[in-house]
């Protein structure tokens, strides 16, 4: 837990920082909860989460005859806590699943971190013991494939592609093939990464889906999505607006030691329903980190 805290400073001294300083010494009054929604809203959380927490934690202390601003701040840390914590911990992993091929399709707009995120998996699954393979579907931007092969390079690990341009569901096809001939365990494919036309993403990820599942139907399959917690408010309109579009499993989170907020955690997954199951926090090929609700809350409180 202290390299996560470690590495999470930024929020922890940003946001969580600026709640705790502005709960010290005051008085619980209606005061207090206005200004605690203020900050809880620029945190990136949402009005509605933000409402319902306040609402819930004002309950809380009422119930509990809590006398200290101090209180309040370990009271939100255990709700936010509660309302994570499923007592289901397979929520927050990816489905893989030993003994067959497992499909990892991998969406996000341009910018974000898709690319190094696919390279981080890659190389986390390999020194798990894992056969990995690399399909760089991502056919339309510029120089995707080129980072996409590096990345295969220092992960050690082969890679399906072909010229810009192609069908992307071409090439996914070619990795099953490939995927199945060298006893592959997991297949990472990086796709659409555009949203300028909904449609058309659609389009494509069916058809990806229907070629896996009529070369592969026993495969498990994910489709995640890759967000940088920097933008913020920004990010969350892209979760909206590809699951909106997509069916989307699960989020990468990337850059989550660079924003001052940290918020967006608690939206994507209590607002939108939507589990994050990996971190980005730092750049180096072994700073993506399985993501576990409780270390995080624990990690940005201080």
């Amino acid at each position: 837990l202290k390299p996560l805290k470690d590495r999470l400073a930024t929020p922890k001294k940003g946001f969580f920082g600026k709640l705790k300083e502005m709960l010290l010494g005051k008085a619980i009054d209606d005061d207090l909860y206005e200004e605690l929604e203020e900050l809880l809203i620029q945190s990136d959380i949402g009005m509605n989460m933000t409402m319902q927490l306040v609402e819930e934690l004002e309950k809380s202390v009422s119930r509990k005859k809590l006398k200290t601003s101090e209180q309040i701040y370990d009271e939100l840390k255990e709700l936010l806590k509660a309302k994570l914590i499923y007592n289901d911990e397979s929520r927050t992993k990816l489905k893989l699943q030993d003994g067959k091929l497992n499909i990892l399709l991998v969406v996000g707009v341009n910018g974000v971190g898709k690319t190094t995120s696919i390279g981080k998996l890659a190389n986390k699954f390999k020194s798990k013991g894992k056969n990995v393979m690399l399909v760089a579907a991502d056919t339309f931007r510029a120089a995707a494939t080129e980072q996409l092969t590096e990345w295969a390079n220092r992960s050690g690990v082969p890679i399906i592609s072909n010229e810009e341009g192609a069908d992307p569901a071409s090439v996914v096809y070619d990795g099953i093939q490939s995927a199945k001939s060298k006893n592959i365990d997991i297949l990472i494919c990086d796709t659409a990464g555009r949203l300028h036309n909904k449609k058309n993403l659609m389009n494509e990820l069916n058809k990806i889906t229907r070629i896996i599942d009529r070369e592969f139907p026993e495969a498990n399959k994910e489709v995640t999505l890759v967000l940088d917690a920097t933008t913020g408010q920004n990010a969350i309109v892209q979760a909206k607006e590809f699951r909106d579009t997509a069916n989307i499993d699960s989020v990468i989170l990337t850059k989550l030691d660079g924003t001052a907020k940290g918020g967006v955690v608690f939206t994507i997954q209590l607002e939108m329903g939507i589990p994050v199951k990996q971190i980005g926090i730092g750049e180096k090929i072994d700073d993506l980190q399985d993501y576990n609700d409780e270390d995080f809350v624990n990690a940005i409180f201080r």
